[in-house]
This record gives C-alpha cells, structure tokens and sequence, in this order.
C-alpha cells in the first residue's frame, strides 16, 4: 500500500474493473479506430502478448509443451481470465484445441451487447502455441459462448496467415476505399460538370423579334453536338425565329470533320421548320476547312461578323437600326 504496487507471480500488475473500465478502454479503441481496425489491434495486441507468454516457456526445456499449455490455463485463471483449458494437443503436428468459458473477454463482449465475440483471447493462444511450437500458429473459432453455446471453442494449426499480413490488408483494403471514394467523388463532380457545361454551352440568344443567335464555344463531342442539336430546335419555336445566326467566331482552333457537319445538321434542321441560318464569325482556318469537305454550305448566308448577320436578318424583313 505504501508503493502503490501491486505484483502478481513475480511481476508488476494492474487491476481493472472488466464490465466498466475495460469495456470503455475497448469501446474507446472501436470508437476511434472504427470496428474493423479496433478487432485488428485487439487481435494484433493479443497475439504478440501470447508470443512473450509461448516463447517464455518454450526456454524452459524441462517444460513439455502440454504442461506448459495446463500451466498457462491454470495461472490464467487465477488472474480472472476465465476457465481455460487445452485440448486435442498435438505437438508433432502442432495443432491444438482451446476451451473458453466466462472469459473476460466474453463478459466484456457481453457487457457491450456484442453479437458476435473478440479476437483478442482466440488470437492471445495463437501467440502462445506459435512460440512453443516454434513455427507460426494461426486460429479458427468454432463457437462463441456470447452465442448461446456453454463454452467458446477455438482450434489451432499451423498457417501462412500473420498479424503483419492482416495489417498490411487493411491498409490495402482502407486504401482500396478512399480509391473508390475518391472516384465516385470525381464522377459526381464531372456530373455536375457536364451539366454545368450543358447549361452554358452554346446559350441560344433572342437578340431581336424573330432573330435567334447561338454561339459555339470550343469543341464538340458526340454528346455536346447532340444536346446542342436538341436544344436549338426545341427552343426556335417558342422564340418564332425566322433567322438562326451560328456564331462560330468561339469555335475551337482544331476543326475536324465532326464540327463543320454538326454545322450543316443544326442549319438543315431549322430549315425544316422554317428558320433560315445565317453563319458568321467564320475564321479563315475554318473557311479552308469548309471548302475541302463536301458538305454545301452555299445555301447558308455567311458573314464576318455577328453585327453584319443580325443588320442582313432585318433587312430580309425589311427594317433596319436606327
């Protein structure tokens, strides 16, 4: 009481209430770390604990490994860790089967009103028969006591599987997430992009009674043409358009094929529903261009300039601006 210390077999221990303080120091690590990761470290923690606890006694060679495994059980439960008991050991083929009943850690499960149990004991004996049998164990629960059973039931037997692999999947699979959280933030944003670029996108424009202008800006994929195409003749009507003006003064530099006959689409189809179009802005790279496909745009009025369209459109309706 003096020192404040407390030994147990000859080393320095601590006491903790398992209901109440142990269950908060294992809701606190799920609580940070999230589900997944807390059953990692617990596991993680108790397999390398039970590999001090394996190697310990593997040092003492007058020790057999199935005393040491009924030496274990019974010092375990002095300390509170439960009823434990070893059975079907095999040394020779290193495999082993563990019993647990009211362990600590299934009164804290339960105190947590967990639906299925924790790793940090299953994972503790894997530590400890990695260290007798001096080769890597792993662990399978058969059953869980929090499930209705009287007691949980773990086998063991040598395997490839490490709690360094563990970690190292998690980080993979964490990392395989924020991937996949990050693309579907990118496909949103380019959603949203597209529509945004829907709405600005060649804008159609009701200058004067019965003259429509739409400019084109930039460079026009399958998609963008078919929405422009769409857009332009469903909206010539409501505006009584007698003249659509193609303003191409923003087209992109690179003219292709693609352009020049989306060009020819959008001013056939208006015809079609009794609006003329009159181009203009046309630059001398797209003027080159235009006279090597054989697509006829001399039935289109053409201008230089946007106000050289718009005065043309009034005339042909006889005003003009004053």
């Amino acid at each position: 009481m003096d020192k404040g210390q407390f030994s147990y077999e000859g080393q320095d221990a601590v006491l903790f209430w398992i209901s109440s303080a142990m269950r908060m120091f294992f809701d606190t690590i799920e609580e940070v770390s999230g589900e997944e990761a807390a059953n990692l470290v617990l596991e993680t923690t108790g397999y390398r604990q039970g590999l001090v606890v394996g190697e310990y006694f593997e040092k003492l060679k007058h020790v057999r490994a199935e005393e040491a495994a009924k030496l274990i059980g019974h010092t375990y439960a002095s300390a509170g860790w439960g009823q434990i008991s070893t059975d079907q050991l095999n040394v020779e083929a290193k495999t082993a089967t563990i019993i647990l009943k009211d362990s600590w850690e299934h009164k804290i499960n339960v105190a947590q009103e967990k639906s299925e149990g924790g790793k940090f004991l299953p994972a503790h004996f894997a530590g400890i028969f990695t260290g007798l049998f001096k080769t890597n164990i792993w662990y399978n629960v058969i059953q869980y006591q929090l499930n209705g059973h009287e007691y949980t039931k773990v086998e063991y037997f040598q395997s490839e599987i490490t709690v360094n692999n563990n970690i190292h999947e998690l980080a993979r699979n964490r990392e395989t997430e924020q991937i996949r959280q990050l693309e579907a933030l990118v496909e949103d944003k380019t959603r949203d992009l597209k529509e945004l670029v829907k709405a600005l996108s060649s804008p159609i424009i009701p200058v004067l009674e019965g003259v429509v202008v739409v400019p084109l800006l930039g460079k026009y994929d399958g998609e963008r043409s078919e929405d422009l195409v769409f857009k332009t003749l469903n909206n010539l009507p409501s505006h009584k358009a007698n003249y659509l003006i193609l303003d191409l003064t923003a087209l992109d530099e690179d003219i292709d094929d693609h352009t020049t006959s989306l060009i020819e689409k959008i001013g056939s189809a208006a015809s079609l529903i009794g609006t003329r179009t009159i181009l203009v802005g046309i630059s001398a790279r797209l003027g080159a261009h235009i006279a090597q496909t054989k697509i006829d745009f001399s039935r289109f009025e053409c201008f230089k300039t946007l106000q050289h369209g718009i005065h043309f459109a009034l005339a042909q309706a006889g005003r003009r601006i004053v």
